[in-house]
């Protein structure tokens, strides 16, 4: 399989339970990036096949506009994996983007779902290839192999730091879902710098996970521009409140996509002219200068063609 990897906005990732008929419609009607239909947590046992009908039903019959549609399964280890990935690709394989898996603990886990996908697509006369994945690293044994994970699939698009289940495989006292109470500082830095490299290293986007407390603006505000400033590209949202909080701190603003193309531009015609280096406002840019600017441009252009 040698398809190239879609490039996606994903500056906001929302969570929608596939039990609610209205919150799916309502995401879809939305302003997020990607919504993901979610199988997994906020889904009780007993509702995990109802959960999958109804997920068919919301990719198949709803209006998406140009988000991407994905789903979260179950994990691997669990009794439900087969089922969701198999009813949902017969169900509804050609409006479905992208799976997410979470639980991942190394990359044989990605393996499998890669293979069983190629099965069903090659099953269901899909483009082979044309459902990507994203993982969620949120064990201690994935964070430890996330390297061999951001390198296990060519239909891998994203890595997701997803810190709720991630802090109590840690064995944290105090972390709730992407906070902590008691740290003097960030208490996921490290884990997010690790999530970041790997992903970055094999062409990835990189994704801060969720913040539990809805309600507090701020302290999201805070988590997305501390992993933005690390290099992700997005964050999830657990309610449709913290989408636009999402788009708006991943999203080059006018004045800053002003300033990387006359940095850029600058830097080019120094080149040009056989130089290294260019004063700039008083500033001193060289080619390690323009790199960092190209990359606003590069989230620039990825946000307009979408």
């Amino acid at each position: 399989m040698t398809n190239p990897r879609p490039v996606r906005p994903r500056r906001s990732e929302l969570s929608t339970p596939a039990t609610s008929e209205k919150m799916m419609a309502k995401a879809a009607a939305g302003n997020a990036d990607l919504v993901f239909l979610d199988l997994e947590d906020a889904v009780a046992p007993n509702a995990k096949d109802v959960a999958r009908k109804q997920a068919v039903t919301a990719l198949r019959g709803l209006d998406w506009g140009r988000k991407t549609r994905a789903v979260r399964i179950n994990g691997v280890q669990t009794t439900w994996c087969l089922d969701d990935i198999t009813e949902v690709v017969a169900g509804a394989g050609a409006h479905l983007d992208v799976l997410i898996i979470p639980k991942v603990k190394s990359a044989r886990d990605v393996w499998f779902i890669d293979t069983l996908l190629t099965q069903l697509e090659h099953k269901h006369g899909l483009k082979i290839g044309g459902i990507g994945l994203e993982v969620l690293i949120e064990e201690v044994e994935a964070l430890a192999a996330v390297d061999a994970i951001a390198a296990s699939s060519p239909r891998l698009e994203a890595l997701i730091l997803g810190v709720g289940d991630l802090a109590a495989s840690h064995g944290m006292r105090s972390a709730h879902i992407g906070t902590s109470s008691g740290y003097p500082g960030d208490i996921w830095h490290s884990a997010r710098t690790k999530l970041i490299v790997a992903a970055r290293s094999n062409g990835l986007d990189a994704i801060d996970g969720p913040f539990g407390d809805f309600t507090n603006d701020d302290a999201y505000l805070q988590q997305a521009n501390w992993a933005a400033e690390l290099g992700a590209v997005g964050k999830w949202a657990i309610h449709p409140n913290q989408v636009t909080l999402a788009n708006d701190v991943y999203s080059p603003t006018e004045e800053e996509v002003s300033q990387a193309r006359k940095i850029v531009t600058a830097m080019r015609e120094a080149e040009a002219a056989g130089d290294g280096a260019v004063a700039i406002d008083g500033v001193m840019v060289d080619a390690a200068t323009a790199r960092i600017f190209e990359t606003v441009l590069q989230r620039a252009s990825v946000v307009e063609q979408h």
